[in-house]
């Protein structure tokens, strides 16, 4: 393979290569050693056919060496004309090299995949470049993001102030983007590890928890979201342990129903007994009141008895008026009222049905 000396001024960059962002600073420290020791690794150029090149790959170089003023640039000349062997071939240069960002990764399969001049397949670019499916599909999960967030996205794993790893990111990958976004950003601003972002993810993904209260979650910092996702999880285990023991309760057996004779006999000796006698105070004595609030009222006063329980049901207006806002309101993040807890109340409230109701038998 000849490496030659070419003129800066035939040698044209390609605009349209995979790589586009180049650091500042670690610009200048390759000038430095470009200055020191020359330039080490010639780039890789092929002809055009008007007496000018084109870079294939080494822009980077290109852009040092420009700087320095230099006259010429040591060159490996391809006569390549297929634009997808082109392409790859400065993809897989870039992989090898540092600063080779996720998103740049991501954008190039992306165009590979869709584009009209390419139109390849994940499976056919796994064997080309060397990397398994399931790598190009992760970065390809990247393009879901906002150009704010992309923008973020370095290389590597350490977790950096208004950074973004693709560690980060690929938990929220499946959110829909009102969450997604906003979400993303609260992790580069709290620098949030995978870990917590995972949890975070979590909490988003449940369906029992409304789009509203979700919503108020958004305006939480990172460590208060955490907070949430942890009164969730007890909420969550407490809520399985007490369905657990519930079905471990052994089942009692109904008690048996008198016969209609037993009935009858039962009717005739109730009509004979006494009415209660009154108290001191001139009320009957099982005028008490019971563990409910109402006030037992003696067998034949049905009407009595139905009267109270109705005022009771009143108030019920009341509490659903207060539930409902404790639903919608996060009580500036000390507390968040779950569906589930709403649903235990109701189950209680059900089986109090199913008891008066009982009572019609």
């Amino acid at each position: 393979m000849d490496i030659i000396e070419l003129p800066m001024a035939l040698i044209d960059e390609d605009k349209d290569q995979p790589r586009y962002q180049f650091d500042e600073e670690a610009l200048q420290e390759l000038m430095r050693s470009i200055e020191e020791l020359g330039l080490l690794s010639p780039i890789k150029v092929r002809t055009t056919g008007d007496g000018r090149y084109k870079i294939i790959y080494g822009n980077r170089r290109y852009k040092a060496t420009e700087r320095l003023g230099r006259a010429t640039i040591p060159c490996i000349v391809s006569t390549a004309t297929d634009e997808m062997e082109i392409y790859l071939e400065q993809i897989a240069e870039n992989l090898t090299r540092e600063g080779f960002s996720p998103i740049e990764e991501a954008e190039a399969f992306d165009k590979l995949m869709n584009d009209a001049r390419f139109r390849s397949s994940i499976k056919f670019l796994s064997a080309k470049l060397g990397k398994p499916e399931a790598y190009i599909k992760n970065k390809m999960e990247l393009l879901k993001f906002s150009s704010a967030v992309k923008k973020l996205i370095v290389s590597g794993v350490e977790i950096r102030k208004d950074r973004l790893t693709e560690d980060q990111l690929l938990p929220l990958k499946d959110l829909p983007m009102e969450h997604r976004d906003p979400l993303a950003l609260i992790a580069a601003r709290d620098e949030l590890p995978v870990s917590d972002v995972k949890k975070i993810a979590k909490l988003f993904k449940d369906k029992t928890i409304s789009d509203g209260t979700k919503e108020k979650l958004l305006l939480k910092s990172g460590p208060g979201l955490i907070e949430t996702w942890s009164i969730y999880e007890q909420n969550r285990k407490e809520k399985a342990r007490k369905q657990a023991e519930k079905e471990d309760a052994p089942v009692v057996e109904p008690a048996a129903q008198p016969s209609p004779s037993a009935k009858a006999e039962s009717a005739q000796s109730a009509s004979r007994v006494a009415a209660p006698a009154a108290s001191s105070d001139g009320s009957s004595a099982a005028e008490v009141s019971s563990p409910g609030g109402l006030a037992t009222t003696p067998k034949g006063n049905v009407a009595e008895l139905l009267k109270q329980l109705q005022t009771q049901l009143a108030r019920q207006a009341d509490i659903t008026q207060t539930m409902i806002q404790l639903a919608t309101s996060s009580h500036d993040g000390e507390y968040t009222l779950f569906p589930h807890e709403i649903d235990d109340v109701i189950s209680q409230m059900e089986e109090q049905l199913a008891k008066w109701k009982s009572l019609k038998a």
